[in-house]
């Protein structure tokens, strides 16, 4: 698998999905935001956390209309794979690949910590790796990670089943202070039409090797790997 990591003014998640990526096997480049091509032959495009532009404006938003963007649009058209996680999540909403938008945590502070989810999905390129409801050890740290979306919206996602992940308790119970940020229906991943693109606010690259303490993370990107 080639994976290209688009990198923005204020990315500073890129050499975590880097270590992932090749931990499963891909190859990876690094594009900067203001090129207009992605690497010819890309099988994956990411778009790694951080806080694009210093988060100005709206978090994601600068970065949306960004040169790259274009590119990975073009990108997602072809039917091409786009993971976006945490900033990049913002960044997908606002660049219109994903629909909802980001909002502050319910409690106002930003959130930082382990934190586990349940697998909705295994049929997708991002989560075969996994079993149906597993509920996996990754990590969170963000301040606007809430998920919203309009009813009209939020029906759609969920009749077409294009939630990925959802935050849970350790067994995988929908616990209400298991939902940390106050998503709406505790939703932490979300997949286009086609199950090409996923946006998710946690951070599957941060648990990848056992010495720094798990690696459910992991299967994600061997999920990748295989798909390409």
């Amino acid at each position: 698998m080639r994976a290209a990591i688009v990198v923005f003014p204020g990315s500073n998640r890129d050499g975590d999905v880097a270590r992932a990526l090749v931990r499963a096997g891909a190859s990876v480049e690094r594009v900067w935001h203001a090129e207009p091509e992605l690497p010819a032959g890309v099988d994956l495009a990411v778009l790694p956390g951080g806080f694009s532009y210093g988060d100005y404006l709206r978090c994601g938003a600068i970065a949306g209309r960004a040169p790259a963007m274009d590119a990975v649009r073009r990108h997602a058209a072809r039917g091409g794979l786009v993971l976006g996680i945490c900033n990049g999540f913002q960044i997908l909403c606002e660049s219109g690949l994903l629909p909802g938008v980001l909002m502050r945590n319910a409690n106002l502070r930003f959130l930082c910590h382990r934190q586990f989810l349940r697998v909705e999905r295994t049929d997708t390129p991002f989560t075969s790796a996994y079993r149906p409801g597993q509920a996996i050890d990754v990590c969170i740290a963000h301040g606007e990670g809430a998920y919203f979306a309009d009813p009209d919206t939020l029906a759609r996602l969920e009749g077409e089943e294009r939630v990925a992940f959802r935050y849970c308790d350790a067994a995988g119970a929908l616990a209400a202070d298991a939902n940390v940020n106050g998503s709406i229906e505790a939703i932490a991943g979300v997949l286009s039409e086609n199950a090409r693109v996923l946006g998710m606010m946690p951070h599957p690259e941060n648990l990848v090797d056992g010495l720094v303490g798990g690696t459910d993370g992991l299967g994600l990107f061997e999920s990748l790997a295989r798909a390409a």
